[in-house]
């Protein structure tokens, strides 16, 4: 309920939240896993994901805490680990990269929360406190308290956060490409000036020429 502004209740989540029912379903079938009763931890995750749109294989280890935000269309593979207090959005998937054996999925630090529709891919290890942003591909490890975006994902160091704050907001993520590009632009926008002063000096009306054709075409850019 503190992570979620929607609910009202207690109640509303017992009954209502099919993040919370899948994830009471998974460690019933997780118990029957580690028993070796494989087929029938396996019927009882299949039951919870004709229910909840969630699959969570039973030998998956998830700590308290797991929040399974809306919850549809998110995976978790078999050998992924995750931490306490980690908040999942729809459409995540925890997966491998291939027909690999033994240990193939992430695990996932404490206090992590990972924005609708990534990917976290293969047997990687994501820091506590760290968060994925939205439609992110991560395939490389991420050190704790940091920010991954884009595909494939990209490391952005970040504050740490204090212990036990958990960061939810998926909208003002960095961006280290876009910061790349505008330090690039400012960079020839100073150049062009420092060219036009010069042709200026020399009395090369050509350069002047070229540089105020390159000044209306960007204001017409900044325009649109």
């Amino acid at each position: 309920m503190a992570r979620d502004p929607a609910a009202r209740s207690a109640l509303e989540v017992l009954l209502c939240y099919p993040g919370l029912k899948a994830i009471r379903a998974h460690r019933r079938a997780h118990r029957a896993y580690q028993k070796g009763h494989i087929l029938l931890a396996r019927l009882i995750s299949q039951r919870s994901r004709n229910k909840t749109g969630i699959e969570i294989h039973p030998g998956a280890v998830i700590g308290k805490g797991l929040v399974i935000d809306h919850g549809d269309g998110v995976v978790i593979g078999e050998t992924a680990v995750i931490g306490d207090n980690v908040t999942l959005y729809q459409g995540v998937t925890l997966g491998g990269t291939g027909k690999e054996t033994g240990k193939r999925h992430p695990n996932i630090g404490s206090g992590v929360t990972i924005g609708a529709g990534a990917k976290v891919l293969g047997p990687i290890t994501i820091g506590d406190h760290s968060k994925v942003g939205a439609g992110a591909v991560v395939i490389r490890d991420v050190p704790p308290g940091c920010t991954v975006v884009g595909n494939p994902g990209r490391v952005v160091q970040k504050k740490r956060q204090e212990q036990g704050e958990i960061d939810l907001d998926q909208v003002n993520l960095p961006d280290p490409m876009l910061e790349k590009m505008q330090s690039l632009y400012e960079r020839l926008t100073e150049l062009e000036r420092c060219l036009a002063k010069h042709a200026a000096e020399s009395g090369c009306e050509g350069c002047q020429a070229c540089f105020l054709k390159a000044e209306e075409i960007r204001r017409e850019a900044e325009k649109e």
